[in-house]
C-alpha cells in the first residue's frame, strides 16, 4: 500500500518497554496489584466484528478500538486506520479484501441498543473519507480515547502530518478535541485545539471522576514513551487543564504551556487508566522491547497519578510472530487497553490490535482480512466478586 497506509502502521505498532516507577516524590508504595486467575477471549464481541467486517456493509478492519457508551442503549466504537469493504459479496475474495478496498484514517461504527451495527464516515459512499481531517490536505487524524461525558460524544484528535518524501517521515502536530452531538455523530459540533504544544499527544485515554475529569497523554516514541497527566473541573474537555507535576495540580504558564512530569515512562501509544476497585487503579498498556511484544501488562496504583507498581502479566496475544496463529513473522499485536463500561471490579475486558508489517497491495492485511481487526479477552483477577458491568457485553 502507498506512504499513508505504512505512516498508520508504524505509528500504531511502536511499542516498548515498561520502565518501572513513575517520578514520586512522595507518597505510598505502588502496589503490586491481584493476580491473574483467568483469561478467555470474549467470542461475543470478537464474533460481532468479524461477521460484521465479512458482511461488505462498511466497516472491514480498523485499529485504536477505543469504546464508550451512547445515550439510546448504544455504544460507539472508534477506530483510527480503517478499512472499508466495497459492495461485493465476501465470499468473492475468499479470506481477503480486493486491492482497491478503500481506506481512511478514521471512523466510527455504532451498535444499536437492537444489536445492529452501521459504519459512520466522511465522503460519499462512492468516495468515502476520514470521518474527521484536518483542514490542510496533507495532515490526518488518528482518535484518542472516545468518551461520552456531560451530554456529548467528546473524541481527542492527535494531528499527524508528513515531514518528508518517505514512507515513515511523519511528526506530531497537535492534539484537539472534536465534540460531537450524539443524535448526530455524522459531523462535529466544534473541534477545539488544546494549547500545550509540548508533543504530548493529549487524550490518548480519558477518565471521568466524581469532581475531575483526568486527561491522559503520551510524548516520545519507542522505549522512551512517556505518560504524563491533566484534569479538569467537571466534563468538558475544552475547559482549561491542570498539569499534575509530580507534587500537585498546576496550570499552564503565561504561555499556555503545560508543567507535567511523566508518571510513567516506557508505555504504549494508546493505553488505560481507570478504576478498578476502591482504592487501586489499573494501568493496561502493550509491553514491547527492541521490537514487538505479545505481552499485555497491567500496573496498579492507589491513585490515577499513580506511583504505578511493576508489570503484572495479563496476557499472551496468540496471533505473534510465526510461532503465532497465522504462522506469520510479519504480524504483531500492539496498543491494549481497557473498557470500564463492560469491566467489572474483577473482570476486565481489554481489547488490542493486530496488524502486519507486509501492508502492500496483495500483502497480509489484504491476504487475510482477519489480520487488521480488534481482539476482545476478559481478564479475572482475584478478589470479590459480585456486581454487573455498567453495559452488558453481548447482545
Amino acid at each position: 500500500m502507498g506512504p499513508r497506509w505504512l505512516r498508520g502502521a508504524v505509528a500504531s505498532c511502536v511499542v516498548a518497554v515498561l520502565l518501572g516507577a513513575p517520578i514520586s516524590p512522595s507518597g505510598p508504595a505502588a502496589p503490586i496489584g491481584p493476580r491473574v486467575v483467568g483469561v478467555a477471549p470474549v467470542y461475543c464481541l470478537n464474533a460481532m466484528l468479524d461477521g460484521y467486517g465479512d458482511s461488505a456493509a462498511g466497516w472491514s478492519g480498523g485499529d485504536s478500538t477505543w469504546t464508550t457508551p451512547l445515550p439510546g442503549d448504544r455504544e460507539l466504537f472508534a477506530f483510527s486506520d480503517t478499512f472499508l469493504a466495497v459492495t461485493v459479496t465476501a465470499a468473492a475474495h475468499g479470506a481477503g479484501r480486493p486491492g482497491d478496498a478503500p481506506f481512511v484514517h478514521n471512523s466510527f461504527v455504532v451498535r444499536g441498543g437492537d444489536g445492529r451495527l452501521s459504519t459512520i464516515v466522511g465522503g460519499r459512499p462512492d468516495a468515502p473519507e476520514s470521518l474527521l481531517a484536518p483542514a490542510d490536505p496533507g495532515s490526518w487524524y488518528w482518535l484518542g480515547a472516545a468518551t461520552y461525558l456531560g451530554g456529548a460524544l467528546q473524541v481527542p484528535v492527535g494531528k499527524w502530518r508528513a515531514d518528508g518524501a518517505g514512507p515513515f517521515d511523519w511528526e506530531f502536530a497537535g492534539s484537539s478535541v472534536a465534540r460531537f452531538d450524539p443524535d448526530d455523530l455524522a459531523r462535529p459540533t466544534s473541534v477545539t485545539r488544546l494549547g500545550d504544544s509540548r508533543g504530548i499527544q493529549w487524550g490518548q485515554w480519558v477518565a471521568p471522576g466524581p469532581e475531575h475529569t483526568y486527561v491522559y497523554g503520551v510524548a516520545g516514541r519507542g522505549a522512551g514513551r512517556k505518560l504524563h497527566v491533566a484534569r479538569i473541573a467537571g466534563t468538558d474537555l475544552r475547559d482549561r487543564l491542570e498539569y499534575y507535576d509530580g507534587r500537585g495540580w498546576r496550570r499552564a504558564d503565561a504561555t499556555g504551556e503545560g508543567r507535567s512530569v511523566p508518571i510513567a515512562t516506557g508505555v504504549s501509544g494508546e493505553l488505560s487508566v481507570h478504576l478498578l476497585r476502591r482504592g487501586l487503579y489499573l494501568l493496561v498498556t502493550t509491553e514491547g522491547g527492541p521490537g514487538l511484544s505479545d505481552r499485555i501488562v497491567g500496573r496498579f496504583a492507589s491513585s490515577p497519578v499513580g506511583p504505578f507498581g511493576p508489570p503484572r502479566l495479563l496476557y499472551r496475544t496468540p496471533e505473534t510472530g510465526a510461532a503465532g496463529s497465522f504462522g506469520d513473522p510479519d504480524v504483531y499485536t500492539y496498543n491494549a487497553h481497557a473498557h470500564p463500561e463492560f469491566s467489572t471490579r474483577r473482570e476486565v475486558v481489554i481489547s488490542y490490535n493486530v496488524n502486519s508489517i507486509d501492508t502492500a497491495v496483495g500483502g497480509d492485511v489484504y491476504r487475510d482480512r482477519r489480520i487488521y481487526r480488534p481482539r476482545f479477552i476478559k481478564v479475572t483477577l482475584a478478589g470479590p466478586t459480585g456486581g454487573a458491568p455498567a453495559r452488558p457485553v453481548c447482545r
